[in-house]
């Protein structure tokens, strides 16, 4: 446990030590993520991530996202419409410029359990309105978790988390990025999780890394 402990820890430290070290080619987000049971069916996602150049203070983007989802099965096959607000900061010739992006979204989420391998498949649809452009963008999640510590992820275990997602377009190009991810988590209760990770996206003319800290809320809205 000791072990375990001093991985998460160390984790975190290499990801703050490596901001500083590597400003341009390194990001961090800061992650929240809730999804909170409303009724027997019914779940609120809630959703803030504070994304920066940096290790902060230097905005790439502010993204808020929420939406109510519908259980087709007993806590799973959840089907969700959605809206994000996501303000963007970019720099262009070395200046800072400001976008802001309305959201529509649509989503369906699959769960699955293969002895100790927890999977998630998430197909996610976009209407993105844009300042001056509107765009459709079809997304497609594979999550994996795996316990360490214990079997199940239960209250105090620690878990490897690992992702791929990939972005496409409706219109040309195509493809729009993909991203590769790998953390460790926590349980902390059974409503509770935390990750530490690293994430790496890449664009056509883009390949860039970026630090990931995570918390997720599921505690529940009704008794």
């Amino acid at each position: 446990m000791k072990i375990l402990r001093s991985l998460a820890a160390g984790l975190i430290i290499f990801g703050i030590s490596s901001f500083h070290a590597q400003k341009s080619d390194l990001g961090a987000w800061y992650m929240y993520f809730g999804n909170n049971k409303i009724s027997k069916k019914l779940n609120w996602h809630n959703e803030i991530q504070y994304r920066n150049f940096d290790a902060g203070g230097d905005l790439e983007q502010l993204l808020i996202r929420t939406g109510i989802g519908y259980d087709l099965a007993e806590n799973n096959n959840n089907i969700l419409l959605g809206y994000g607000f996501i303000l963007s900061q970019p720099y262009a010739n070395g200046e800072k410029t400001e976008n802001i992006e309305h959201r529509i979204f649509q989503q369906y989420i699959t769960k699955q359990k293969f002895g100790r391998f927890y999977l998630q498949h998430r197909y996610r649809l976009e209407q993105r309105f844009l300042e001056d452009d509107f765009r459709m963008r079809f997304r497609y999640f594979l999550g994996l978790n795996i316990p360490i510590n214990n079997k199940e992820l239960v209250p105090k275990t620690f878990y490897a988390s690992a992702y791929n997602e990939i972005f496409l377009h409706f219109d040309s190009p195509v493809f729009d990025r993909n991203r590769v991810y790998g953390a460790l988590g926590y349980v902390i209760n059974k409503n509770m999780r935390i990750e530490a990770g690293y994430m790496n996206q890449i664009q056509e003319n883009r390949n860039r890394g970026q630090i990931q800290i995570g918390f997720y809320n599921n505690i529940p809205f009704t008794k």
